[in-house]
């Protein structure tokens, strides 16, 4: 049998000391603690593709660790952004590069990356410009990159700014390290578009917008080798919505069946169908998750148990998701956690 071990940042303002770091029980949706790598506010979390690797934002900049065979990492080092704090990052599949996305300053960095996991130094970096066009004067605002996103092929990066209502792609020169703006995707008026995920066959963007609690449907594809966003749906990432209703995260099941939202002021997830040849969605539910500012969550691997980070509260839930009576119900003993933020799931 598999394996899993996840990885669990958080603000360590608090009594958090960094990165947790747990075995993970898909059958029965229990997770145990390992141990924790200490590091400074670990607000997101990326696992290399091979499963070698795990970067991390931290104030400092960004973080390389070593996972071994056990699934306990150990850092490499340390790199400067040449700029605000970042607070989203990814990387590539083949492990040239890291992205990072930063919220206060609106910039995108691209960081070379060594063959041992260790990150080189900045490649490319962009600053966002403008101000958002917005029907309510006190939410012009400035550049705010809320999430950095691949696309399936790796021949584009995805930058959804918060800020601007916007999601800026870039074309990737992996030769030279350079980003080069391609197109916009211009997103609906004050949405705030927070998070980006691409369907398992690359044919699909579902980006979650923040503060219309809505979620727009792209189909993608690459003609004369640039890309084509084309929006088929626009669909709300919950039942009446109020506003203090803030949708938070977006995950897509490892079957690529459903989609799931979670949403703070609710305090609770959302779940939609997907049609998987259309793409479109169909909202089926929502709950409450008994804990406050569920700002992360992942559903664990064959898909029975879906686990939501409270912030707020300072613990991790994990449920039970029944598609039949479109229920959701709460299962084991919570996992007390100082300020949780992000969670990746890697097999070893």
């Amino acid at each position: 049998m598999s394996k899993y071990v996840a990885y669990v940042g958080t603000y360590t303002h608090e009594n958090s000391l960094g990165i947790h770091v747990y075995d993970v029980n898909p059958e029965t949706g229990i997770f145990t603690e390992r141990g924790v790598a200490p590091i400074n506010n670990a607000s997101d979390l990326d696992v290399s593709k091979d499963g070698k690797f795990l970067y991390s934002i931290e104030d400092e900049g960004v973080t390389s660790f070593s996972i071994d065979k056990n699934g306990d990492i150990t850092k490499i080092n340390q790199a400067d952004i040449d700029g605000m704090r970042g607070c989203c990052v990814t990387t590539d599949s083949k492990r040239r590069y890291l992205f990072v996305g930063g919220f206060h300053d609106g910039k995108v960095t691209m960081m070379k990356l060594n063959e041992d996991g260790s990150i080189a130094g900045i490649a490319d970096g962009i600053f966002h410009q403008g101000v958002a066009i917005s029907a309510n004067a006190r939410r012009l605002d400035h550049p705010k990159v809320s999430s950095v996103r691949l696309t399936p092929d790796e021949k584009f990066i995805l930058a959804a700014d918060y800020g601007l209502n916007q999601v800026k792609v870039y074309k990737l020169d992996y030769q030279r390290g350079k980003m080069h703006l391609c197109d916009t995707i211009r997103c609906n008026l004050d949405s705030g578009p927070r998070a980006q995920k691409f369907s398992s066959d690359g044919k699909f963007l579902y980006i979650l917008d923040e503060l219309t609690n809505e979620i727009e449907v792209y189909s993608y594809r690459v003609e004369d080798d640039e890309p084509v966003f084309e929006q088929i749906q626009v669909i709300p990432s919950m039942d009446k919505a109020d506003l203090s209703d803030l949708s938070s995260e977006l995950v897509i099941s490892d079957d690529g069946k459903y989609v799931y939202v979670s949403i703070d002021g609710f305090n609770g997830v959302s779940w939609l169908s997907r049609d998987e040849k259309t793409g479109l969605l169909t909202h089926k539910g929502q709950m409450p998750t008994s804990g406050y500012f569920p700002k992360s969550m992942a559903v664990l691997p064959g898909g029975k148990f879906i686990v939501m980070l409270n912030h707020d509260s300072n613990e991790m839930r994990t449920f039970t998701v029944n598609h039949v009576t479109e229920t959701i119900l709460l299962k084991n003993t919570p996992v007390s956690v100082g300020k949780p933020n992000s969670i990746r799931i890697a097999e070893l």
